[in-house]
């Protein structure tokens, strides 16, 4: 495979009943979710070759997420299935004041190993992103995670990184997230923030501050996505503004994962050393094309089977 993405597979159980809370609802949409497993759909529906590393229950859920990798002929060898844990759920429902009530039932994620991850071959690998918005938690997932990277970053492998930030998650570890983001950021080739990311790692209060600090701690290229003002790229010292395409959304969701694999399914077989600023801005209006088309679909899994390589012409 040329490309790899390690973490979290999971079920997001979106309550269809619009501003009522968690107790409240009675009708809930179930979709196969969790960043990296976005990141590498995006990938298989534009026609890369890339395998996922991750863990699921095996149960009905664990066993439909895996289905659904392969129809779009993502490489599942190394997504395990645990027998002693139950797959990963998030339920979601959106307030009428924009809050989201959340709550998340963690499960087989977080169990992938350091010696599951250690049997990934990364001969003929060249790209290994990291996405997961719940490996910087406890877990055997969290070692699994660093031992990755340093075997990635030792092989000479590109590195990819989307810290994926979740406040519900991370609650009162906010500083471990800022302290572990910064590690792999400083080792990362490239790396996609959300503008609140990016302020929230800086430790800044705005985003010409969070910018001007990335662009001393971030050896590689970064790209902060800012919905409808477009992509902030970060490049050799310099930033640029690259715009958005203009999308009546139906949902957002998944929007930044199918950017980021926009992004590493062109990246796969180029140096990303030798290229230069035009380089780069046509990756990106390309993964605008893939952020934006992903809005118009309910559901990232639902937008992706609409998703190919065609919408870069």
């Amino acid at each position: 495979m040329s490309v790899i993405c390690i973490g979290e597979a999971l079920i997001d159980m979106i309550c269809t009943d619009k501003g009522s809370s968690l107790s409240e609802g009675q009708h809930f949409l179930k979709k196969p979710g969790g960043a990296p497993t976005n990141v590498a759909a995006a990938i298989g529906a534009l026609g890369g070759d890339v395998l996922l590393s991750a863990k699921v229950g095996d149960d009905p859920f664990g066993r439909q997420l895996i289905s659904v990798m392969q129809e779009f002929h993502v490489d599942t060898k190394h997504v395990h299935l645990d027998s002693q844990s139950f797959t990963t759920f998030a339920f979601v429902s959106l307030m009428l004041d924009g809050e989201r009530d959340f709550v998340f039932n963690r499960g087989a994620d977080a169990e992938l190993n350091e010696t599951e991850v250690s049997s990934i071959d990364l001969v003929g690998v060249e790209i290994v992103h990291f996405g997961s918005a719940t490996a910087f938690l406890d877990g055997p997932l969290n070692a699994a995670y660093y031992s990755l990277k340093d075997r990635s970053k030792k092989a000479g492998k590109i590195i990819s990184f989307d810290p994926n930030y979740r406040h519900l998650l991370f609650g009162d570890k906010i500083p471990s997230f800022i302290k572990q983001s910064l590690i792999f950021l400083k080792e990362a080739d490239f790396t996609k923030l959300s503008d609140e990311e990016a302020m929230l790692i800086t430790e800044t209060d705005s985003l010409e501050e969070a910018t001007a600090r990335l662009l001393d701690i971030c050896p590689g290229v970064f790209a902060i996505t800012l919905g409808k003002e477009g992509t902030l790229l970060g490049l050799a010292g310099k930033t640029y503004v690259i715009p958005s395409i203009p999308v009546n959304p139906v949902d957002t969701t998944g929007a930044g994962d199918a950017f980021v694999g926009a992004v590493l399914y062109q990246l796969d077989g180029l140096k990303i050393q030798d290229l230069d600023f035009l380089a780069w801005k046509k990756m990106v209006e390309n993964a605008n094309k893939a952020g934006a088309r992903t809005c118009e679909y309910l559901g990232a899994m639902e937008a992706f089977k609409n998703l190919n390589n065609s919408i870069f012409n």
